[in-house]
């Protein structure tokens, strides 16, 4: 497709934000969508609240605006610090539109709108977590109601990361379909398939069964669960391994101690998935509360794994292919997410299959329909 152009005829210029280069699945796909429109010519800028993060390292080559705290830390109260400073970035680099990267950064998004007005460039935001969220109490969901109807009336167009959020954002977020677009998530190149495949190929074989989870150590995934869960099925010679840094590391390295776990979990911190613990794994284990549609399904069907999930969102029926890629639990059971990863070796799977459904989650795809989705904001004479 033609990249869409201003009235001015320079290419089309979008500002991307985000707190930092710390870990995480919605800044990981901001950062390849980021890196593919600049591949395309497109003027994409990126602006960060602070340098940090082990995610660096994968995109060294980035030119970003960085938001200079003189010394003073910012990662406690990174969101008032993006509200704070994020006009004046969009006054000085006047993009035809603003891509929000994900439902934590749209409260930044919102206070945009209120913030500048009319001045406020259109905004795309992509909703990257469930927004039905049971796990509330139940005081708290008429508020979180309340601020969905608030982010729909406000945000230019929402992007469902798989077909059917397509009903929770008409529904919950009031969005008349219009301003609603899907776009399969792109958790993936191109080449990470090609890779992943070759590679599987040549695996050894290994005693025990292998089980990895990735995510941020954080409460929504939920891993304290995964760890009941994968004592009550363990085998001598079972290993479960889980990828990813936070807040609950401690906590977790507690209950893994108190379930006698120590010489068969390992917490590796932040490493990409992709590069190893996928294609060293027999089976990829999802334990969260809630989700959106998460990146590394997708990068597991890729690498030939089979999915054990919790039923964490109206997507996850559809990723896992109703049933062909993997096995779905309600949440919060612990007995019911062991079983299924008891199971999962003899449930059938094809590999080729779950290839193909992983080849609807690239970038090749989504970063064009992205740059559809921003350009049908742009008023004409913009630019």
């Amino acid at each position: 497709m033609t990249t869409p152009v201003a009235a001015s005829a320079r290419p089309l210029r979008v500002l991307t934000f985000l707190h930092s280069f710390e870990p995480g699945g919605v800044e990981r796909v901001a950062l390849r969508l980021h890196a593919a429109w600049l591949a395309k010519g497109v003027d994409a800028r990126l602006v960060l609240g602070r340098t940090d993060g082990a995610m660096r390292r994968e995109w060294p080559a980035f030119e970003a605006t960085v938001f200079d705290s003189k010394g003073v830390p910012t990662a406690a109260w990174e969101t008032l610090w993006m509200i704070v400073r994020l006009p004046g970035a969009i006054r000085r680099i006047r993009p035809d539109a603003l891509f929000c990267a994900g439902n934590s950064y749209t409260v930044v998004a919102v206070a945009m709108k209120l913030m500048l007005g009319r001045r406020c460039p259109p905004i795309v935001a992509k909703i990257s977590n469930d927004l039905y969220r049971t796990d509330l109490p139940a005081p708290v969901r008429p508020i979180y109601r309340l601020w969905l109807r608030i982010q729909g009336r406000m945000i230019d167009r929402m992007v469902g990361m798989a077909p059917p959020m397509r009903a929770e954002l008409q529904d919950l977020m009031r969005v008349p379909p219009e301003r609603v677009t899907i776009i399969d998530d792109p958790s993936l190149d191109e080449a990470d398939i090609v890779r992943l495949e070759a590679a599987q190929a040549t695996r050894s074989p290994h005693p025990g069964r292998r089980f990895v989870a990735v995510g941020r150590l954080a409460g929504q995934k939920n891993f304290a669960l995964l760890l009941d869960a994968f004592a009550r099925i363990k085998r001598p010679g079972d290993r479960l391994t889980i990828v990813g840094e936070g807040g609950e590391r401690k906590a977790l390295e507690a209950r893994i101690r108190q379930l006698a776990l120590g010489d068969q979990v390992r917490l590796t911190g932040h490493v990409n998935p992709v590069e190893g613990e996928l294609l060293a794994a027999d089976a990829l284990v999802l334990s969260s509360d809630y989700e959106g549609v998460p990146a590394v399904v997708p990068e597991a069907l890729a690498a030939g794994l089979p999915v054990v999930s919790t039923d964490c969102s109206v997507s996850m029926g559809d990723l896992l292919g109703h049933g062909a890629f993997g096995i779905l639990v309600s949440t919060g059971d612990a007995a019911a997410l062991g079983e299924a990863m008891d199971r999962i070796a003899d449930h059938p799977f094809d590999r080729e299959k779950a290839r193909a459904q992983a080849r609807r989650f690239t970038v090749q795809i989504a970063a064009d329909a992205y740059l559809a989705a921003l350009g049908d904001c742009i008023e004409p004479d913009s630019g």
